[in-house]
């Protein structure tokens, strides 16, 4: 059984997906390349890519395009702080004079602290900053739409089910499209699993939950403390403990969804590849939320070098080696 071999055991109670069997686990570890490619019965695709980014990035733009060319209205629901990225766009918008006059967008969550309060866009380190300041601060201002087409997070909106009421509203039923990427939990959002906020008897009611507080889990905690805005240092304390966030329903509403998995350093290392398999190759369930993008049309752009199984150092190396 691979990494079982000599030595059972049970993975920690906290982790996310702690149902899936030992069995289940090192068939995900060792899924082959040729085998993650495919398109399900909903439309739910995965391509493996050499940069996830730029392609969601690229999907982005069309979309944005369209609406400018056709004169339609577009509703999107949209991560970050993906500072770089919304920079490239913006400056794709700008060159082309794309016209962002009927773009609405949300940004799927923010951070709060232990009392629930959210934070303001003035929080550097926040989510709604890097989202006004890297995106919709950055469009020429005769391409960019009014201010009130851009949501964020605050202390009026954070009450189950009203941002995504808002989005709703806005989207007739839901969002054209979601962007989103996954974390260390299998989360989308901060949608983690095991919450008490988002706590479900079944796969069918947790899809129904809307918007809201909730407290993170650790892994979002430990994995947040690792992004740029909080200096990359594993500075946990650094973490607001809660946040604000879209429902499940806001995902399964979606019209489409566009997901990124391309975490991967210099060395081969990642810690996204265990979550990656898990989300798209193993059940469809609440304790993977993530996983439930596959429930409707949408693609997953996958980072090519993610797609190698997941060897531990025994694996292959003699005594002589080590």
């Amino acid at each position: 059984m691979g990494i079982y071999d000599g030595f059972k055991f049970k993975p920690a109670k906290w982790l996310p997906s702690k149902h899936l069997s030992l069995e289940d686990l090192e068939r995900l570890r060792n899924l082959p390349r040729e085998e993650m490619e495919y398109v399900n019965e909903n439309g739910y695709q995965v391509k493996l890519v050499r940069n996830p980014g730029m392609c969601a990035m690229m999907d982005m733009f069309y979309r944005i395009v369209m609406s400018d060319v056709n004169d339609t209205k577009l509703t999107m629901i949209c991560p970050n702080p993906w500072a770089i990225r919304y920079l490239s766009l913006v400056e794709m918008i700008n060159k082309f004079g794309v016209s962002c006059r009927n773009v609405h967008a949300f940004a799927m969550d923010e951070f709060a602290d232990e009392d629930g309060n959210v934070c303001p866009n003035t929080y550097a380190p926040g989510l709604g900053y890097s989202f006004m300041n890297n995106f919709y601060g950055r469009i020429r201002e005769d391409l960019r739409p009014d201010v009130s087409q851009w949501h964020t997070f605050n202390n009026d909106v954070k009450e189950r089910g009203v941002y995504s009421r808002m989005i709703e509203d806005c989207g007739g039923g839901g969002a054209d499209v979601i962007y989103s990427a996954t974390g260390w939990p299998g989360h989308i959002a901060f949608i983690d699993p095991d919450t008490e906020e988002f706590k479900a008897d079944s796969l069918e009611e947790f899809i129904t939950l809307k918007s809201g507080l909730v407290t993170q889990n650790p892994m979002s905690t430990c994995e947040n403390s690792l992004f740029s805005q909080v200096g990359k240092a594993g500075d946990c304390w650094a973490v607001p403990p809660r946040a604000a966030t879209i429902g499940p329903s806001d995902v399964v509403n979606a019209r489409e969804r566009v997901v990124v998995h391309d975490c991967l350093n210099a060395d081969g290392s990642s810690w996204q590849k265990m979550i990656t398999r898990i989300e798209n190759y193993g059940p469809i369930s609440k304790e993977c939320p993530s996983s439930i993008v596959r429930l409707g049309k949408g693609t997953c752009y996958m980072l090519e070098g993610l797609s190698s199984p997941i060897k531990c150092w025994f694996s292959g190396m003699q005594p002589k080696d080590v």
